[in-house]
């Protein structure tokens, strides 16, 4: 394992020592073997225990790990005879943001996803998973071609945030993430989304309003970064620590406010470290809200959408002082959207 965080390096150094330790005991007679599992069960301890109590600043470390599985990887690990569509014939292929059918189980899905690259130079192909206005422009193409013919749509979330170039704000970028939004809230097919890394802003929902939003245990679902919160609130972008915590932006959080519907788990340590299991888990809940799903008519599923996402942002309000000006107690005001 190489040691990408400062919270890792205690495993890191705790991994060393049991290689070393193997590497002599295979070359000689030291007879270290029970050495070697005593620290190999304080190693599983110590992986409990790091990541089991990961603040949300730590979970936004592994949620941008290099080696974090992206739309394409669970494309392969989950869907078969995957064709990717291209173009949103206006001006472009964004390459930020791929989309497809493929098959899950027998069950043909369109499959749409931010991907990010490798390398610098996919990267810089990919654009960092920032899509254009074009980008988004080819999802709802692709979607109301699955509504269509009945096909039910998958997306997968990984975007720090649409991109905020000069050039993308004179394509529209927002007046076009706005119009996927009103036009995803009333596609009449079953929609399922997945969080599977970064979750940002409006980049994030222009492809993430579905009947059943589902984050990975290290994913993060915001509407801002946690620098550039720090940066707003703080004028210090190395406030992000506290920026993510006051967010309320990891699985954890965003499933008790009622923001998601489920958390899919990973593998200790990250869905980097074991991407194949990680896909098997989304492809499970993926089935799984699936067959919740097929039974719901067409205007039922986009009306049980639109809903859902109306419901959102209740909270209940007070003044600074409990009490009035007239002496009589404050009644709270609950804010519920019709």
């Amino acid at each position: 394992m190489i040691a990408t965080f400062d919270f890792e390096k205690p495993i890191v150094e705790l991994e060393r020592k049991i290689e070393e330790l193997k590497g002599l005991s295979s070359s000689g007679e030291l007879g270290l073997e029970s050495e070697v599992k005593k620290l190999e069960a304080r190693l599983a301890h110590l992986k409990k225990e790091i990541y089991s109590g990961l603040t949300p600043w730590q979970r936004v470390q592994i949620a941008r790990h290099p080696k974090r599985p992206y739309t394409l990887d669970y494309v392969r690990l989950i869907f078969t005879d995957f064709v990717e569509l291209h173009g949103d014939r206006t001006y472009a292929d964004d390459k930020a943001l791929v989309g497809g059918l493929g098959k899950l189980d027998g069950q043909t899905f369109l499959v749409l996803g931010h991907q990010k690259g490798r390398d610098a130079k996919e990267n810089i192909l990919r654009n960092f998973g920032s899509a254009h206005p074009e980008g988004y422009r080819k999802a709802i193409r692709l979607m109301k071609l699955a509504e269509k013919f009945r096909v039910p749509i998958a997306a997968f979330v990984d975007t720090p945030g649409a991109y905020p170039g000069v050039g993308a704000e004179e394509r529209g970028q927002a007046y076009t993430i706005a119009y996927n939004l009103r036009e995803m809230s009333k596609i009449t097919v079953p929609i399922l989304v997945c969080v599977i890394g970064e979750g940002g802003s409006g980049g994030a929902l222009g492809i993430g309003m579905g009947n059943a939003v589902l984050v990975l245990e290290n994913a993060y679902y915001s509407v801002i970064s946690p620098e550039g919160c720090a940066a707003i609130l703080w004028k210090d972008r190395t406030k992000a620590p506290e920026a993510a915590a006051s967010l309320k932006l990891t699985a954890k959080d965003l499933l008790e406010l009622g923001v998601i519907d489920e958390v899919v788990k990973e593998p200790l340590g990250g869905a980097h470290q074991n991407p194949g299991e990680t896909a098997q888990a989304v492809k499970a809940a993926l089935k799984r809200h699936w067959k919740n799903l097929k039974k719901a008519s067409a205007p039922e599923l986009a009306e049980r959408r639109y809903e859902k996402f109306r419901a959102m942002g209740v909270f209940q309000t007070m003044g600074s002082c409990p009490f009035s000006e007239n002496g009589k107690k404050r009644q709270k005001r609950i804010f519920r959207p019709k």
